[in-house]
């Protein structure tokens, strides 16, 4: 829980003291859309497979602090320092980057209580390495979609 804590505070604060792309109408979406996607897959993963949870078995209000307010910011600052005029090499190191952090942080998280909460059951930091490679995929191109129909 103390990293899950620690987190919440820094990340937002660095995904709103360092955002110099988004408009506020950009983040709500895509706190929103991260907020939708993420219960929808957590639940359905936790609950009905148990693959992996947060904190404890089963539905918890506590893991709504995961889903409110620990994911959005951390997709809210991938994409304000996205390189999207960068050459593919750039981009793909980018992801490269974002998918080393993703999986070093899932480990931490995985540290007992009382400086981890998350859990394992039959998922690995494998299905996560192959799996957030096409979340982070999605993530943007929502975001480009959302660009788009603003214009």
């Amino acid at each position: 829980m103390v990293l899950c804590i620690i987190s919440v505070l820094f990340f937002n604060f660095v995904g709103y003291k360092t955002n110099k792309r988004l408009t506020k109408n950009q983040i709500v979406h895509i706190w929103t859309f991260t907020i939708i996607l993420l219960t929808w897959a957590d639940i359905y993963i936790d609950e009905k497979t148990e693959g992996y949870w947060y904190f404890n078995k089963g539905i918890e209000w506590r893991n709504f602090i995961v889903y409110l307010l620990l994911i959005p910011p951390v997709n809210v600052i991938f994409l304000n320092w996205y390189p999207f005029k960068a050459s593919k090499l750039k981009v793909f190191r980018y992801f490269v980057y974002w998918i080393i952090f993703i999986t070093a942080y899932e480990l931490l998280a995985l540290l007992p209580e009382p400086w981890g909460f998350f859990h394992y059951g039959w998922w690995n930091v494998g299905y996560s390495i192959i799996c957030d490679p096409f979340l982070l995929l999605i993530l943007l191109t929502y975001y480009k979609w959302i660009c788009k129909i603003e214009k």
